[in-house]
């Protein structure tokens, strides 16, 4: 009986962080929406449909504004929610929370799988012989302390209470999977089912990679993950032409679409363009992100609520190798993280399994793609890495473990737990979470602008009401930081235009040069956007000369995007009552960004409201091209009625 409960204890602790890490993040779930949820769910209204057509699920499915590739089975779960609840963020959050811990119980099966494999190879046993299960329940048992604390860590807070990033967990949901299935296929090669053990390697990574792309780009890293398993652990064991067999397996899942993608790519990387609407250039992201990694290392290891602030819009560029003065020593010590790994892969396989799988994990984010620098659910893959590497010794996995080294690893289980709980303690209320970043990141434009734009959502535009005077100090002092987009003076101008009160001059001013300094951002576009809502709904009296400079001044950068176009196409058209402007924007709109349905639909109506007719049928005609899956059957019915009158 004592023998049975002792095999149980691993699996009973697992249990038990399960449970820790659901009473860790509960608070968080009475939370509401933040920052990119807002374009992507809240704004959303394809992903809003009231019943489960074929043509609304293809509508919803091709609707994320985050990608070119639209993520559709994310979008797709976020519909789902929606038909459940609505936009009660409650069941949104939970939703995440399961996929979070389905991810914990993959990365305890597959922390058991790696540690097994790390270990060495089982002596053979005499006939009659019992063997012992002492390295199998020391095995799961520090998978159980790896998993246990990849749930807690704080910095993977964000890829399950920040509601979009479900992309992100969800992609890993499919990448854990496909990596567990890829090592199932392993064993059995090794076992001497070598072609069935081969094909299953093979499904394993071309549905998890494929599966999980559907959710986001980050799933594309699969194969090159289990490639690192490869090199650490099992070194192309299996025999003769299976070996190249396997070679040729990567070679179609990973070598030959990186080849593809680089050279697809790369031409577009290195021309300005791409760079525009970021405050760096592809030099200074290559010279940063190395201090960014090594930071990454800190904040899972040892965070602090300064460090794992959510905004990190202040971080500072690296202009040269020694501005600032870490940017050298961050990338040697990269360098060094590989070296060591490759010095550590035959005396101590799973920590250099660990350092590469780390590494590995920031491959498609933090080199040459234009993204913005820093986001902390980048490591929601990546931490398992390091866990991986930090986590066996100080457990002891093939000694007994020494005080010291259990009173080490037990602070930091406390720790990340501690620091989780707290944050979704923040993370539980809107105002507490808008105060609680501002504090953590004081000199975060972004930071400070959630604040004020969150006593201006409490306020609802009462000049009677007690969060109306707190508006103006954080919108100032985000206006004033560096690096800050136009949010804070649509905010100060759409405030005071509701409540009647003077528009200063200072906020038009420092608007108008911002646009014109840079290419205008996603957030820019979104202020424009919110400006003329406002004054098209006649809620906002805004001086048309005004708002004429600030879309001149955003319209003066090469290739404007198709979203500033829509956006200056419904001022024209609906504010200053010039058709015909309206009507030559919004056509560009068309010309920009093409495959997207709604400017079609915008032109389209346009031209009917104007009487020309056989404009609008051909406009219609391009339309009727994207209608992928009848995504578009409901438009496409109301535009036909809409001609037809």
């Amino acid at each position: 009986m004592r023998a049975s409960i002792i095999r149980r204890l691993p699996r009973i602790a697992f249990a038990v962080a399960l449970l820790a890490t659901a009473a860790a993040y509960w608070p968080s779930l009475s939370g509401g929406y933040i920052f990119d949820d807002f374009p992507n769910i809240v704004d959303n209204k394809a992903l809003q449909v009231t019943e489960a057509s074929p043509g609304n699920l293809a509508a919803a499915a091709l609707s994320s504004p985050s990608s070119s590739f639209k993520r559709p089975l994310a979008s797709l779960s976020f519909t789902a929610n929606y038909l459940a609840d609505g936009l009660d963020p409650f069941g949104m959050k939970l939703t995440n929370l399961v996929i979070h811990l389905l991810n914990g119980l993959l990365v305890f099966l597959l922390a058991r799988q790696l540690l097994r494999m790390a270990g060495p190879r089982p002596p053979t046993i005499a006939a009659g012989a019992t063997p012992t299960r002492a390295p199998d329940l020391r095995n799961e048992a520090v998978a159980a302390l790896i998993a246990a604390g990849w749930m807690l860590l704080p910095i993977n807070f964000t890829a399950v209470a920040y509601v979009v990033q479900r992309m992100e967990s969800l992609a890993n949901l499919f990448v854990l999977g496909g990596l567990l299935g890829y090592l199932a296929g392993r064993r059995r090669m090794l076992d001497g089912q070598r072609w069935r053990g081969l094909a299953l390697c093979a499904a394993s990574l071309g549905l998890g990679t494929v599966a999980g792309l559907t959710a986001k780009e980050t799933a594309a890293l699969l194969p090159l993950y289990a490639l690192l398993i490869e090199w650490a652990l099992l070194r192309w064991r299996g025999g003769g032409r299976h070996d190249v067999a396997l070679w040729g397996l990567f070679a179609l899942v990973l070598f030959v679409p990186l080849a593809l993608g680089l050279a697809w790519m790369l031409p577009g990387l290195l021309k300005p363009s791409p760079w525009a609407i970021r405050d760096f250039t592809l030099g200074e992201r290559l010279l940063t992100e190395p201090r960014i990694v090594l930071d990454y290392v800190r904040w899972t290891l040892l965070p602090t609520p300064h460090a794992l602030s959510f905004y990190h819009d202040d971080y500072r560029v690296s202009t040269g190798l020694l501005t600032p003065w870490t940017t050298l020593p961050s990338m040697l010590g990269i360098v060094a993280m590989l070296a060591l790994a490759a010095a550590l892969r035959r005396r101590a396989p799973l920590a250099a399994l660990g350092l590469v799988l780390f590494l590995g994990a920031q491959t498609l984010t933090a080199t040459i793609l234009p993204l913005e620098l820093v986001y902390e659910h980048r490591n929601y893959f990546a931490s398992f890495g390091l866990l991986l590497a930090a986590v066996p010794p100080l457990a002891g996995a093939a000694a007994p473990m020494p005080l010291a080294r259990r009173v080490l690893l037990g602070g930091l289980l406390v720790l990340w737990g501690a620091q989780t709980a707290l944050t979704a303690y923040a993370w539980g209320n809107p105002l507490r979470l808008a105060e609680d970043l501002a504090l953590r990141a004081p000199a975060s434009p972004r930071a400070q602008y959630e604040l004020g734009r969150t006593y201006v959502v409490l306020s609802n535009y009462d000049p009677a009401s007690p969060f109306t005077p707190l508006i103006y100090a954080p919108l100032e002092r985000a206006m004033a930081l560096p690096g800050s987009s136009i949010l804070p003076e649509q905010a100060l101008i759409m405030v005071n235009a509701r409540l009647h009160r003077p528009l200063e001059p200072a906020w038009w001013d420092g608007m108008t040069a911002k646009l014109k300094a840079h290419k205008p951002g996603v957030q820019d576009e979104s202020s424009l956007g919110a400006l003329t809502q406002c004054a098209r709904e006649k809620l906002c009296d805004l001086p048309r000369d005004r708002m004429l400079e600030a879309f001149l001044a955003a319209l003066s950068h090469p290739h404007p995007s198709a979203r500033m176009l829509a956006t200056y196409a419904d001022y024209a058209w609906n504010v200053l009552g010039d058709r015909a402007l309206g009507l030559r924007m919004a056509g560009e709109a068309v010309d920009a960004k093409p495959n997207e349905p709604a400017y079609h639909i915008t032109q389209v109506r346009m031209l009917a409201a104007m009487g020309r007719r056989a404009d609008a049928m051909q406009a219609l005609q391009q339309l009727q091209s994207l209608n992928v899956g009848g995504r578009l059957d409901r438009n496409l019915a109301e535009l036909h009625v809409l001609l037809d009158r």
